[in-house]
């Protein structure tokens, strides 16, 4: 590590979103020549769209979409794409029938077989029906301490079981922690202030995030095949494949992706439809809905989560958290050392949505800038 790339500043492994943001930050703020490398064949990490053989535009690694509070955010991401305006919506499939997902007052009023519930009656339904676990151990209690029984088996169980391949009592209460109960009618999968897509895709916006004369972008590398590595660098990697699986490897949950064309406008009621209790799939996403794309035809997304293949999410247990931090503690030191920053989803083993991971990277920018600005 201690050789020298004379023809650039700053190595950042990794062209997802925070690859890209960090690369744009440090060629515009700081003035660094950066060389941006990715394994694959594209910028945009998982957030890469393109369009499909049949001329609709997918999102190859499930979907995504826009959401923030912050206003900053939002005008920090414009200078590089406009926006469409959209919320998104998720139905859970039970019963044969299609129920608002997150739990709302509608999906309370049609699972129960209400005409309609107040909040006040709802909020008196799910006290009569949760159970009562003051302190729930792990996801299993955390949702049956809220909803009870019957709607823990309809929407959570089934849908953990495939997406996890643990039961839910084997899981931290966060896993299902993040999911609203909602007592109104609110049908948005998320209820921040901005919510949008971009106008002509995400590989499009990062593309055009990375268009400076001092950023230069080598796909189809591996940062081990870069054998003269500048003096900082930013990895955004598995920590655990950085140093080499010194202490076993971490576990993360793969997804597999059968895209099957539908010569239709529209097939569901809506972008996503969560499968608990029926099919191999957990969701199929119709990803046209959020796109607003006009085409004759569209695509299917079928999801099926598997245990090998890219890594999409860390198993949140407490023996995968002591492991990371065991990596954790090597990765100080080399940030130290060494002068390597380890941000993002796979370097820091942890879930994050677009914006979350687009607000860490700008977060690690300022320590960089604070503390190798020029």
């Amino acid at each position: 590590m201690n050789s020298t790339d004379s023809n650039h500043d700053i190595l950042i492994v990794g062209a997802g979103p925070v690859g890209c943001v960090l690369a744009e930050r440090c060629a515009t703020q700081l003035g660094y020549k950066v060389l941006l490398i990715d394994k694959r064949n594209h910028v945009a990490g998982n957030c890469y769209d393109r369009f499909h053989e049949s001329g609709v535009m997918i999102h190859q690694y499930g979907p995504h979409y826009f959401r923030t509070n912050s206003k900053s955010l939002l005008d920090y991401l414009s200078q590089f794409t406009e926006w469409i305006p959209g919320n998104y919506f998720v139905t859970s499939f039970f019963r044969n029938e299609y129920f608002p997902f997150p739990i709302n007052l509608l999906t309370l009023a049609q699972f129960f077989g209400k005409e309609s519930l107040t909040p006040d009656e709802a909020k008196a339904l799910l006290e009569e029906k949760r159970e009562k676990i003051e302190f729930p151990k792990n996801s299993e209690e955390f949702v049956l301490s809220r909803v009870g029984k019957e709607m823990y088996e309809a929407f959570y169980l089934g849908y953990t079981l495939k997406q996890w391949d643990m039961h839910p009592r084997d899981l931290s209460p966060s896993v299902c922690g993040r999911i609203p109960i909602r007592f109104n009618t609110d049908c948005r999968y998320v209820d921040h202030e901005y919510q949008f897509t971009p106008k002509d895709g995400f590989t499009a916006m990062f593309t055009k995030m990375t268009q400076h004369p001092l950023i230069d972008i080598q796909l189809n590398t591996d940062f081990k095949d870069i054998r003269i590595k500048p003096s900082l660098v930013i990895y955004t990697g598995p920590i655990d494949e950085y140093f080499d699986f010194r202490f076993g490897k971490l576990a993360w949950r793969s997804l597999e992706f059968d895209f099957q064309v539908k010569d239709v406008d529209y097939v569901q009621p809506n972008v996503q439809i969560n499968y608990s209790n029926d099919y191999d799939s957990t969701r199929t996403v119709e990803i046209k809905h959020v796109t607003k794309q006009v085409h004759p035809k569209t695509v299917i997304s079928y999801e099926f989560p598997k245990a090998e293949g890219d890594p999409y999410y860390p198993i949140p247990t407490d023996a995968n958290h002591a492991l990371y931090l065991r990596y954790k503690e090597l990765a100080e030191k080399e940030t130290d050392e060494h002068k390597v920053y380890f941000c993002g989803r796979l370097a820091e083993y942890k879930y994050f949505n677009t914006d979350e991971v687009i607000e860490n990277a700008l977060r690690t920018f300022e320590v960089l800038k604070s503390k190798h600005g020029r």
